[in-house]
């Protein structure tokens, strides 16, 4: 690549190198690059925000809540009492969608409840309006 040993013949003249000696263009690109590095400056990516300085106050009023539990086979339970089919629930849940400031539901699956009957409380209660609803009993799934 650097070097052209001539053929074994000394009278005669080396053949000139055709090609260009790439390692010190590479060199000075490589110290470019590196000087380029060190001197652009950091870009600070910061979004500045007023938040809010000390402690919100407390809720004026509790909220209501109505805890929701299905059972192993299915069944569903408001607030301790037994909901017979899927029209009471829905009733229920478009009661409490109506209402101004809705109450918190927690909904408490049993740890061997199918998931479908799971997924059929909570799209009924999405497909209802009821926005404040939440899963409790969770810590029975991490053993």
């Amino acid at each position: 690549m650097g070097m052209n040993i001539g053929s074994g013949n000394s009278n005669k003249e080396p053949e000139v190198m055709m090609e260009m000696n790439m390692t010190p263009l590479i060199d000075v690109m490589l110290v470019l690059l590196i000087m380029l590095i060190i001197t652009i400056p950091i870009q600070n990516h910061a979004i500045k925000l007023n938040m809010p300085v000390g402690n919100p106050p407390p809720p004026l009023t509790q909220p209501l809540v109505i805890t929701i539990d299905v059972t192993p086979d299915g069944t569903v339970i408001w607030n301790g009492e037994n909901i017979p089919n899927r029209t009471v629930l829905e009733a229920k849940l478009k009661d409490v969608a109506a209402t101004p400031d809705q109450p918190e539901v927690h909904l408490r699956p049993n740890k061997l409840v199918p998931y479908k009957d799971v997924a059929a409380v909570m799209a009924s209660a999405q497909r209802l309006g009821v926005t404040k609803i939440g899963m409790v009993g969770n810590e029975q799934y991490t053993n």
